[in-house]
């Protein structure tokens, strides 16, 4: 049962930094410096996926990314979400620094006293495998 959206948890337990958007400061918003929290975040191998599709991922409970995850869904929330496919499934991703950014469950579905949710990252390709996968892709760099 959902209680609250996430952007109600965003309010309530993410600290309020200065923004260092123009755009989000001139709407008088106040966003989470999101690179600090990524730059801070133990971030773990998918050993599972190291030969088909790399990527790296936190468990938002067991790893104390809250704010992390907080961060992410306010910037999906105020729409710096990209629809991306991955085969037949679509998801937003944010795109940040040589990284793109998803989670499994869309924030707008997630339950706020839920600390299970993971926060998944990959290198970028720099290709269409960015914004959709297909049959017949790989995760590998050297098969672009």
């Amino acid at each position: 049962m959902i209680e609250a959206p996430i952007e109600s948890m965003v309010a309530e337990e993410v600290p309020a930094l200065p923004s260092r958007d123009r755009d989000a400061a001139a709407l008088g918003a106040r966003v989470p410096d999101i690179m600090t929290l990524i730059a801070a975040a133990p971030w773990r191998e998918a050993v599972t996926y190291r030969d088909t599709w790399p990527h790296e991922y936190v468990v938002v409970g067991r790893d104390g990314q809250q704010a992390l995850l907080a961060a992410f869904c306010a910037r999906i929330a105020r729409g710096e979400g990209v629809e991306c496919r991955f085969y037949g499934q679509a998801r937003e991703y944010l795109f940040l620094g040589e990284h793109k950014y998803w989670t499994m469950t869309n924030c707008a579905d997630m339950e706020p006293d839920s600390d299970d949710y993971v926060l998944n990252r990959a290198l970028l390709y720099r290709d269409r495998r960015d914004f959709v996968v297909r049959t017949g892709d790989t995760g590998r760099r050297e098969e672009a």
